[in-house]
């Protein structure tokens, strides 16, 4: 069984910076992409960012570009969100997500963690 473990998050204030990890664990598995999506209140999730796992290219939504980075570890196990610049309504919970090769959905997920960015 595959398994996302996040860790990170809690409480910054606007402007501030916080770094999200995802470990992937379990038996060994291949990935397409591996993403970051984030949910607000009363709201479906949103995607955030993503990097193709094969050559590492990164691609993010308009409202976090040129202040999130996503990275990864060299190994590959560990998928990381580096937010800076942070915003208040920035806060959500945050979720990564993993698509596996030969999937068409993002079909493995963390189990989230909150971020709250105060003003």
């Amino acid at each position: 069984q595959v398994q996302l473990v996040q860790s990170g998050g809690g409480l910054v204030q606007a402007g501030g910076s916080l770094r999200l990890s995802c470990t992937v664990s379990g038996r060994p598995f291949s990935a397409y992409a591996m993403a970051y999506f984030r949910q607000f209140p009363g709201k479906e999730r949103e995607f955030v960012g993503r990097m193709r796992w094969s050559n590492g290219e990164t691609y993010y939504s308009d409202s976090v570009r040129g202040r999130f980075n996503i990275s990864r570890n060299k190994i590959g196990t560990t998928i990381y969100l580096q937010m800076n610049n942070l915003k208040a309504e920035d806060t959500a919970v945050y979720y990564c997500a993993a698509q596996q090769v030969g999937s068409q959905e993002y079909n493995r997920w963390g189990q989230g963690t909150q971020v709250t960015v105060s003003s």
